[in-house]
C-alpha cells in the first residue's frame, strides 16, 4: 500500500530521500523497515557543526514525513552554542543535552517515540560519508555509531590512539 508521499508504507520515508540529497540539502538516510530492529534507525551528514543552521533542515525532512519532532537529543560539547529550543517551520522543538557522543543524534516524535541516527562528521569526504550512511541504515545492523564511523575510516578506535 502506498500512501500520497510516494512511500512503501504510511509515516516511512519514500526511496528519493534515502538518497543523498544535493549539495545545500539535508543528507540524511532513514531506515525503511518496519521493524527498526537495527541499533541505528538512519544517518545524518551535516555540514557543520553550527546546530541552529543544520538543525531545521534535519527536523523539516523529518517532520515532512514522520510526523511532529518533539525533540532532539545531542552532545552539546560536539555542537557550537546549543539553544535549548529551536523554532523550526513555527513549531518549537525543545533540544535535549545528553551525553550521547558526538557521533549520535536522538530524534522524539509523540512521548516515547525515539529514533537513533548516526551523525556523520562535516569534514568527512564524500566517499566515507555515503558509505557510513549505507552502512547505518542496513536492516538489523549491530553497529553502534562509533563502529560504523571506524568501519569507514571517518573515525578511530579509541584504543588505537592511546597505543
Amino acid at each position: 500500500m502506498s500512501d500520497e508521499s510516494g512511500a512503501p508504507h504510511p509515516g516511512l520515508l519514500p526511496d528519493r530521500f534515502r538518497q543523498s540529497a544535493r549539495p545545500g540539502t539535508v543528507l540524511l538516510r532513514l531506515e525503511t523497515t518496519r521493524s527498526r530492529e537495527g541499533a541505528l534507525d538512519g544517518a545524518w551528514w551535516p555540514r557543520s557543526r553550527d546546530i541552529g543552521a543544520e538543525l531545521p533542515g534535519l527536523v523539516t525532512a523529518l517532520t515532512e514525513h514522520l510526523g511532529p519532532v518533539v525533540s532532539v537529543g545531542l552532545d552539546a560539547d560536539a555542537w557550537d552554542d546549543v539553544p535549548a529550543r529551536l523554532v523550526v517551520d513555527g513549531r518549537s522543538v525543545h533540544i535535549d543535552r545528553y551525553p550521547v557522543g558526538d557521533d549520535t543524534v536522538i530524534i522524539t516524535r509523540g512521548d516515547r517515540d525515539h529514533f537513533s541516527l548516526l551523525v556523520v562528521p562535516p569534514q568527512a569526504s564524500q566517499e566515507a560519508a555515503l558509505a557510513a550512511m549505507a552502512r547505518a541504515v542496513q536492516a538489523s545492523g549491530s553497529d553502534s555509531a562509533r563502529q560504523v564511523l571506524i568501519a569507514t575510516g571517518i573515525g578511530s578506535d579509541p584504543q588505537v590512539e592511546a597505543s
